[in-house]
């Protein structure tokens, strides 16, 4: 069997405005309840709601994007590599376009929009009807580079059986 080494990871985390926007809110919240209902009640709510806040952006922002020798994972999904055509870095502007009034209703999309850069993977699968991936990446050249290594190793191993 044949190891898997990790060519490009990256995770999509929430950015730090978004925390501190949250707590304000929170403290907001807090200061309004405070004069309304009994202290030990605010408190208690409040530290739900803090837990809850939490737990939300940080489920929201674990989504990660991992290229390895055989396969692409983004978010839940992955596809072989095998699968895969070219794929294109995309900037702001680019991305903003490709994931709004040129969007593939059938594409499959990773988008953050406190990310403004991008990548768009053609797939080369006649059974699967998505005609590409358009996924968020900060360092979306980074990422080209490293599926385009993945399409150099796969053409030096013609024995590897298609699906």
């Amino acid at each position: 069997m044949r190891s898997r080494t990790h060519l490009y990871h990256e995770r999509l985390r929430a950015p730090l405005r978004w925390w501190v926007l949250w707590n304000l809110m929170l403290a907001s919240f807090w200061v309004a309840m405070i004069v309304a209902v009994p202290e030990t009640l605010t408190w208690g709510i409040t530290g739900v709601l803090v837990l809850v806040s939490a737990v939300m952006l940080r489920t929201y922002g674990s989504v990660t994007i991992i290229v390895d020798t055989t396969s692409l994972h983004a978010g839940r999904a992955h596809i072989a590599t095998h699968h895969l055509g070219a794929a294109q870095a995309l900037g702001a502007r680019e991305m903003r376009a490709a994931a709004g009034h040129r969007a593939d209703a059938r594409a499959y999309l990773l988008l953050r929009p406190y990310i403004r850069t991008g990548v768009r993977i053609w797939i080369n699968d006649t059974r699967d009807p998505t005609p590409y991936w358009l996924i968020s990446s900060r360092r979306p050249a980074l990422l080209v580079a490293a599926l385009d290594a993945t399409a150099r190793e796969s053409a030096r191993r013609p024995d590897e059986s298609v699906d």
